[in-house]
């Protein structure tokens, strides 16, 4: 992945205000866990069938720290590409929180 590139992500949530204070805190503890602040950033929400979906921009150098602490655990999740894993790993990060949402990368 070009380290240049803002990483954008859709989340799918049927419970938007809890997830997103969960997915908030899982994104603050991983930035903490890098020895940053929280360099990340929340899109408006849209509602539709029951479901809400906000986007979440991470910036370039957080998703580069991510990566370096823990690299091990992002080649270990599922898909063959590298934006799949980390996608796939930031899924099962924030559901291992508590959060049951969908997340899939989309256009930076």
């Amino acid at each position: 992945m070009n380290p240049m590139i803002n990483p954008v992500y859709e989340i799918s949530s049927t419970n938007y205000l809890d997830d997103k204070l969960i997915i908030n805190n899982a994104l603050s503890d991983l930035a903490a866990k890098c020895g940053m602040l929280n360099e990340f950033d929340f899109g408006p929400p849209t509602s539709r069938f029951g479901w809400t979906f906000f986007k979440v921009w991470i910036t370039p150098h957080l998703h580069l720290q991510i990566e370096q602490k823990l690299g091990d655990m992002i080649k270990k999740s599922k898909g063959s590409k590298h934006e799949e894993k980390f996608t796939n790993f930031l899924s099962d990060y924030f559901q291992s929180k508590g959060c049951k949402v969908k997340v899939k990368m989309t256009e930076s």
